[in-house]
């Protein structure tokens, strides 16, 4: 039965999203609904066994299915099995893997014989550990997921180089993440976005170190209960978490070295004992890295180049980094459990750098020369807390479950920066700039999320979110010329901004046998106020909108699925973009933001065919409306801006291949490309767009296993060239390669890996307006050869991590 040939998409000619909701309430009579799986584990003397871990696995191929626990009696199930024949597997630590004969699933349940696990010797934990791998890339019907842990390339680097190599995966010279050649993405860490963006997020992921990753999903159509935030999609970072019975816990020490030396360290303890459970964990980074940036630019009036200038920076980065985490989890029944975590980031950017700068007349003579000695101390000391509870309903149909979430978070930041001029053409006094910023951002939000089985082929889900943002920044510019201090009043200013966000979403998902249909809707209600003290310049805003979405996926046999997704999703600009104050990297250049931002609005259509739920062919089409990008702007006097703009449209379309193959048991490699076409349209600094370019992504990960805990990988990356609003990036990529070693009875891990390997991940762009021509040229730290090693220790018992997830996740992550 085809998708779009089934009658439920024919009848009275109905458009799909009507026939998608018509379906969703259709009575279950009508189709054949999926059937279930429970069974028993037990040890030889007939005790059930607690934890022990259930896989569900396809009899064509072993792949697996799905997983699960045994329960406190040993029993199990799987729900919303689709018909077919199935294998059941059970091990836990200790035991020796016992497997249950083929199951015919029609419907119905079924329940298969008791599954006895006899106690093995010493060598069982080596069996489990193998047995239990996962591939490093998974591509699930709605997402792909990167399992980190275990990388060999993920050791010493940061979470902003592993997600640099994630399939589709691209990071710009402005540090703005993009997933397939779209920016406007949904940050999460464990749930809650970050209170940072663009640049600031980008200094967060890379002070966090990739060991205490766990796995990285990429989703690009999320369902109404995800925030409406993120019209590329979503980034879901999840950190590890240790699932062990007891007291046990993990260590990580890494150095890499560049140009500059790179150290991490990490230590996670947990303690897990009958109704609780304790966890912290403390993060320490200290890292040097370098940027070089090589500038040109045309000045002209009607077509006629006026003037140029030739720049030159480089600045060396020292960042401290202290993160930490506390929580508790405490069972109070069978069926509640409550939980509290307390987190925090203290980071100290020290940069020193210089600028030189050159100003050319058009018969190119020189008109004028200088060089900037620049420092900047940035201190931020951020925290947060949360507090959660789950409840359980016990129910015949299914497990009817309320969460709820409160959070709170205060950031604040403390700038200092010192530009010292020196005018060589023609000679003058030196000058010093001073800048003084203090910002301080409150969250208070709060989440409550219910699901409810109203049969075993019908779920819905619902919930509401409200959250209280306010943002205090203070900037004071002192300007020193002849030894005597002066405030400039131009630039010296206090910004502040409060929002406030109500939202409800409710989301409905009806399962056929062969067919899946889900819709939902969300709205959001926002309320914002912001106000310049000087010059007593503010804006208010109130809009309400609602963020549609609709999915279908249909099993066309073994071999052949297709699914197809649309939603309405908002990027609403960051803290920091709306934020006017200036931060400058010499006298002519510097970084602000845009109070006049608005919020772009994306529509969103994904059709994706997957041939034996490994090869994939994804189209994908966007239409946005007011666009955010990252702009440079000219200025009166030479001068430029970096900010960002709303333009008029963007309309996207892409083609996206995921191709895992198997050379060899030894071998197998995960190929993905993306090949897109991004037109923007609108008008800025006197210029008129209306421009595109065919572009793609290519990216290739060979993992290879050769015994005796002996692995490796190697990964290459290539970005074509591309057009994203005014400005034109040249290709790159880059190649990198890790080895890895299981020692102590796998308990100890020992990497070597080493990044670039051929230093083409640098970066050449253009921006182009009617007035002003820009070329850029960037270098980092990106070359770099790193040795780690990991220790794992405490009990081998395994039980089933509570997932943790906040209230403020939005806001989080468009602060800074």
């Amino acid at each position: 039965m085809l998708l779009f040939s089934s009658p439920l998409f024919k009848r009275l000619g109905l458009p799909l999203g009507v026939t998608v909701l018509l379906a969703l309430t259709a009575p279950t009579s009508r189709a054949q609904g999926l059937g279930a799986i429970t069974g028993l584990v037990q040890t030889p003397t007939a005790a059930g066994l607690e934890l022990a871990t259930i896989t569900l696995h396809r009899t064509t191929d072993s792949a697996v299915v799905k997983n699960e626990f045994s329960d406190a009696q040993g029993r199990f199930r799987f729900e919303q099995v689709r018909p077919g024949r199935y294998l059941v597997s059970a091990s836990q630590v200790g035991f020796v893997r016992r497997w249950s004969a083929p199951t015919e699933v029609t419907g119905h349940e079924v329940d298969i014989p008791a599954l006895v696990l006899s106690a093995s010797g010493a060598t069982q934990l080596k069996e489990v550990t193998v047995v239990g791998q996962k591939p490093l890339f998974e591509h699930q019907a709605d997402r792909t997921v990167v399992n980190v842990a275990g990388s060999a390339l993920a050791a010493g680097n940061t979470t902003l180089d592993v997600l640099a190599r994630a399939p589709g995966v691209t990071v710009d010279g402005n540090d703005n993440l993009a997933l397939r050649g779209k920016q406007g993405l949904l940050v999460l860490i464990d749930g809650k976005r970050q209170p940072m963006s663009g640049s600031e997020l980008a200094e967060y992921l890379r002070a966090l170190p990739a060991e205490q990753l766990q796995s990285i999903e990429l989703i690009t159509n999320p369902p109404a209960k995800y925030d409406a935030q993120g019209g590329a999609g979503i980034i879901a970072i999840n950190l590890k978490k240790d699932q062990r019975q007891g007291t046990n816990g993990s260590a990580n020490a890494a150095y890499g070295r560049g140009q500059y030396g790179k150290f991490t360290s990490g230590l996670a303890l947990n303690h897990r004992h009958q109704k609780v459970n304790l966890f912290g964990s403390y993060n320490y980074a200290n890292r040097q890295d370098f940027v070089k940036i090589t500038n040109h630019r045309d000045f002209s009036v009607a077509e006629v180049v006026t003037s140029r200038s030739d720049l030159f920076n480089k600045i060396v980065n020292h960042t401290h980094t202290h993160t930490w985490k506390v929580g508790l989890d405490y069972t109070l029944s069978e069926r509640t459990v409550i939980g509290a975590v307390v987190s925090g980031l203290r980071s100290h950017l020290e940069q020193a750098g210089y600028n030189t700068t050159q100003l050319f007349r058009a018969d190119q003579s020189l008109l004028a020369q200088n060089r900037t000695d620049k420092t900047r101390d940035f201190h931020s000391p951020n925290g947060a807390a949360n507090l959660n509870f789950r409840h359980t309903f016990a129910a015949a149909s299914g497990k009817r479950e309320l969460s709820a979430d409160v959070d709170y978070a205060r950031y604040t930041t403390d700038r200092q920066q010192h530009l010292n001029t020196f005018y060589e053409v023609p000679i003058a006094s030196p000058s010093l700039l001073r800048v003084k910023q203090a910002g301080a951002l409150t969250i208070q939000s709060v989440k409550v999320d219910y699901t409810h089985p109203v049969s075993k082929d019908f779920v819905l889900e619902a919930g509401g979110k409200a959250s209280r943002v306010s943002s205090d920044n203070d900037v004071v510019f002192l300007i020193t010329r002849d030894g005597r201090d002066s405030v400039d009043a131009g630039q010296t200013n206090h910004f502040r901004y409060t929002e406030n966000i109500y939202a409800g979403y409710l989301d409905l998902t009806r399962t056929y046998a062969r067919l899946t249909l889900q819709a939902g809707l969300r709205a959001e209600q926002t309320k914002a106020i912001g106000n310049q003290e000087v010059g007593n310049v503010g804006f208010r805003r109130n809009y309400a909108q609602l963020f549609p979405s609709a999915a279908a996926k249909q099993t066309i046999n073994d071999k052949h699925e297709v699914s197809l997704s649309l939603s309405r999703r908002i990027d609403r600009p960051s803290y920091g973009q709306l934020n006017p104050f200036r931060i400058y990297s010499d006298p002519t250049t510097s970084g602000a933001g845009n109070p006049s931002l608005r919020p772009q609005t994306s529509y969103n259509f994904e059709l994706t065919h997957t041939y034996k739920q490994k090869f994939s062919t994804g189209l994908s089409y966007s239409i946005t409306s007011n666009p955010i990008v990252g702009v440079v702007q000219p200025e009166a006097g030479n001068k430029v801006v970096v900010t960002s703009a709303n333009l008029g449209k963007q309309y996207y379309y892409a083609l996206t291949l995921t191709a895992p193959v198997e050379l060899a048991k030894w071998w197998s490699v995960y190929n993905n490309g993306v090949f897109y076409y991004s037109r923007f349209v609108g008008h800025l600094a006197g210029t008129a767009l209306d421009k595109g370019r065919p572009a793609f992504n290519l990216s290739s990960t060979s993992t290879l296993t050769f015994g005796q805990g002996w692995s490796a990988e190697l990964n290459g990356r290539y970005q074509s060239r591309e057009q994203y609003g005014f400005l034109d990036t040249r290709p790159n990529g880059q190649v990198s390669l890790g080895l890895q070693k299981a020692v102590w009875n796998r308990k100890g891990t020992l990497k070597l890996n080493a990044t670039d390997l051929f230093y083409t991940a640098t970066l050449h762009a253009t921006s182009t307006y009617d007035n002003y021509v820009e070329s850029l040229y960037q270098r980092l730290d990106t070359r770099v050869a790193t040795l780690s090693f990991s220790y794992r220790f405490g009990s081998d018992t395994v039980t089933p991590a509570r997932k943790r997830t906040g209230s403020a996740e939005d806001e989080k992550r468009r602060a800074g």
